[in-house]
């Protein structure tokens, strides 16, 4: 009976080590392409969110294509930090404008009332 188990296994093994190497009419199996990320970011526009939670990565044989994460993340860290640029040069414009009006509306204020001399009463 065991005899019979090892050379069935041995059948087995044989068979499909000719299947794969191509030991029958078709050949070795065909190399097949890798799968490519299907859906990029768009280039002719700024990502968003809808964009970022679309984005899926093909499968490779240890997990994500590196490359393909690897552009995703630049570009992603590309664009926050254009838009951490955007926002800090939009707050400090802010900044100026409010000190500016602060400074208009206390120069209008000290304006409007008369000087007083030591002494003298409303």
């Amino acid at each position: 009976m065991f005899l019979f188990l090892v050379v069935a296994l041995a059948v087995v093994v044989a068979a499909v080590t000719l299947a794969v190497v191509g030991g029958g009419e078709t050949g070795p199996l065909p190399e097949v392409a890798p799968e490519r990320l299907q859906d990029p970011l768009p280039l002719e526009r700024p990502v968003n969110r809808a964009d970022v939670e679309a984005l899926r990565f093909p499968l490779a044989a240890r997990g994500y294509r590196m490359s393909d994460v690897d552009d995703a993340l630049s570009r992603l860290g590309a664009e926050l930090a254009e838009r951490d640029a955007r926002i800090t040069d939009l707050e400090s414009a802010l900044a100026g404008a409010q000190a500016a009006a602060h400074g208009a509306s206390v120069a209008h204020v000290s304006m409007d009332k008369p000087a007083q001399g030591p002494g003298e009463q409303q």
